[in-house]
């Protein structure tokens, strides 16, 4: 009786999947209410870890909770540590939970909320959460190696090489990105830049407290820290007030881009203890309690879409970025659905702290459906936003105009009508002076957020001074976390600098030689920070060219991970189960070497960089430029071609290993190449499940 109503339960549900998506890809003209979306991830996400991810565990990967894991086999306490699957499910989330899943989607809403909806519906469940739960379990059979080692043991010395070098190239690109869309949020915004400021001192407070004041009181920590970045944020609302301290905090986005390379040169270099780690911790804190409180805000006030389904950008005219839906809405939309990041984290930290085979399951797939959760929150809050309002924020000046009067004759021409007083009125309501071209995403979603946290105590926009408490609370939020990236990325991008640099001086490679840990670092933070300026002085916002560069890099990671766990997969049972992999490899190889050509070949100037520069230079030539513009136009002309440089090496790195494997796939079907993987042989466990 009970196995007869488990499976009517699981058809119910199923029935409610189909329901809601065919209600969201069917809906025209009338907006939807949102608590579609959110039943539609909820149903598809529960049914695809139930079936698709268990189905994957028991049948591919074999799991078995008999066998030791690496964090019992080489237990230290430090690197290696069973670890509670729901503590580490917390962990490894919040290790892979960085802006992609909540600038993406945003970003993506310009061709309206149903392209972006549908591919992180699906994507999350048979690409993203494939590669990371695969990803994990190589890993953990592989005694906790990288994604870099596991190529080189399991393709080839080739491809082993080559991984590790685009894995740093496209760190570098990755952090560059995240770092502009922090400093377009806080542009001009002194409320902003000193919340985001104290949280620097209050992480260094904590880090001296736990380990000076009071040992292992990690609660009590957490509670002054939080009370902490509270009256940080109150205390911004008052110097945002004051004549006299609000230009001290007031900075341009060059200013802003100095401090945080500056940021992340310290984070690098200085102990993990002081300012990383407190940090990393307050970070992970604040990340899941604001989502926590979002997906409560968004069940209370269950807002209508404003934004249609589908929009006249999907031509390929949008004013965020330039570039049709297929393929650059699969790229603008890359944590959430699929993210080569992940494959970093799964083979990086995570593995070493599995305690049992079978958590890889929610550890593995499940951390992944929670991110494509969030990625639906994202969307529901960014189209939730008055279309015109969206578009206000979101698209820069040389695009709609610089004036207000310019930008809403434009947008309202586009047929999503906005009025220069009712955005000013707006701004006043969240504190800011203006929320005109503040591009990147994070504003425009910061402004959703606080529509529906507002919406929550008393309908969305009616008191406007929690409103503006709300606005900034999110902004440090998104500010605050997608620091941390910044922060451990420069640090592994460090690493990861010096394990090459050791070939050619062998210092270099030692992590406690402070020269070599100064001069990688600089030189880590001085690649990402060039791409942060050229972003930060781009005409065109910088997440027009800079954006799809990241979106395009990032999922060419996830093809060199996919190109991994195919191969372990063949090795395991032949062709038996490699569509598994091979589908979203296919798909990705199609989607990013498309978005690829198209941003460095394509005749369209707000599209191809090669066609901007050229556009940029007849400009010049023909006196259309202004003479105090001409200097740094130049330097625009040179960044658009070094990105069409970086955008093909990209390509052709992945290219090699693309190549390299498939040569290995076709030598073990026709039988001419061992089977043999490198898995590490079987140790029985004896770690009882009541001690974790």
């Amino acid at each position: 009786m009970r196995r007869h109503l488990t499976r009517l339960v699981w058809a119910l549900l199923a029935v409610l999947a189909a329901v809601c998506v065919a209600t969201i890809a069917t809906n025209r003209g009338e907006p939807i209410n949102s608590l579609w979306l959110v039943a539609a991830a909820a149903s598809i996400y529960l049914i695809g870890f139930r079936f698709y991810g268990k189905f994957i565990a028991a049948r591919v990967m074999l799991l078995d909770d008999s066998r030791a894991t690496p964090a019992e086999r080489f237990r230290d306490g430090q690197d290696f540590e069973p670890t509670n699957k729901w503590i580490l499910l917390g962990h490894h989330f919040a290790a892979i939970a960085g802006p992609g899943p909540l600038v993406g989607p945003t970003l993506a809403a310009q061709f309206g909320y149903l392209p972006g909806t549908l591919w992180i519906l699906f994507g999350a469940v048979l690409a993203g959460a494939v590669q990371d739960f695969v990803i994990l379990f190589c890993s953990m059979r592989r005694d906790g190696k990288t994604l870099g080692q596991m190529a080189r043991e399991e393709i080839g010395k080739v491809a082993g090489i080559v991984s590790l070098v685009t894995v740093l190239l496209i760190m570098i690109v990755l952090l560059a990105v995240i770092a502009l869309v922090v400093v377009n949020a806080l542009k001009g915004s002194p409320w902003g830049t000193f919340t985001i400021l104290m949280t620097i001192p209050i992480a260094v407070l904590m880090g001296v407290y736990l380990r000076y004041l009071r040992p292992g009181k990690v609660l009590e920590c957490s509670a002054l820290g939080f009370a902490a970045i509270l009256l940080s944020i109150y205390g911004g609302r008052q110097v945002a007030a004051s004549p006299s301290f609000a230009p001290w905090f007031t900075w341009g986005g060059v200013a802003l881009a100095l401090a945080i390379v500056v940021y992340g040169f310290l984070a690098s270099v200085l102990p993990v203890w002081l300012l990383l780690a407190p940090r990393d911790y307050l970070s992970t804190f604040v990340k899941l309690g604001v989502i926590f409180l979002l997906a409560i805000g968004i069940c209370f006030t269950h807002p209508q879409l404003a934004l249609p389904p589908l929009t006249q950008f999907v031509d390929g005219t949008g004013p965020i970025f330039a570039g049709k839906v297929f393929p650059f809405c699969f790229i603008t939309i890359a944590c959430g659905a699929i993210s080569g990041f992940h494959a970093l984290i799964s083979s990086g930290t995570t593995p070493k702290m599995i305690a049992k085979e079978w958590h890889a399951w929610p550890v593995g797939y499940g951390a992944m459906l929670l991110e494509g959760f969030v990625g639906i929150m994202a969307m529901v809050a960014a189209a939730s936003l008055a279309p015109g309002v969206f578009f206000a924020v979101n698209s820069p000046p040389g695009i709609v105009g610089v004036t207000p009067q310019a930008a809403v004759a434009t947008i309202s021409g586009w047929g999503f009508p906005v009025t220069a007083a009712g955005m000013a009125q707006l701004a006043h309501s969240v504190g800011e002076s203006t929320l005109f071209g503040r591009t990147g995403g994070a504003p425009s979603l910061a402004l959703g957020m606080a529509q529906i946290f507002n919406g929550v105590w008393g309908g969305a926009f009616r008191n406007t001074g929690l409103l503006s408490f709300w606005y900034h609370f999110a902004i440090m939020f998104e500010a605050l976390f997608i620091l941390t990236i910044i922060d451990a990325g420069t640090r592994v991008g460090r690493f990861m600098l010096q394990d090459l640099l050791q070939h050619v001086h062998k210092p270099l490679g030692r992590t406690s030689w402070m020269p070599g840990v100064l001069l990688t670092s600089a030189m880590v933070v001085a690649a990402w920070g060039y791409f942060l300026y050229q972003g930060v002085i781009d005409p065109l916002g910088g997440i027009n060219s800079l954006w799809p560069l990241f979106g395009i890099s990032n999922q060419l990671l996830s093809a060199i991970a996919l190109c991994v766990a195919t191969t372990v997969l063949l090795k395991m049972h032949r062709a038996r189960h490699i569509l598994i992999t091979v589908a979203p490899l296919a798909a990705l190889v199609v989607i990013t070497f498309t978005a690829g050509f198209d941003k460095i070949f394509s005749p369209e100037p707000r599209i191809g960089f090669l066609a901007h520069a050229t556009a940029l230079e007849h400009a010049i030539a023909s006196g259309q430029m202004a003479a105090g513009k001409i200097a740094e136009t130049h330097a625009v002309i040179f960044n658009e071609r070094l990105d069409a440089a970086v955008c093909a090496a990209f390509l052709i790195l992945v290219a090699i290993v693309l190549v390299d494997s498939l040569r290995v796939w076709y030598s073990l079907l026709r039988g001419t190449r061992s089977a043999a993987t490198s898995e590490s042989p079987y140790v029985v466990s004896h770690l009882e499940a009541e001690s974790i």
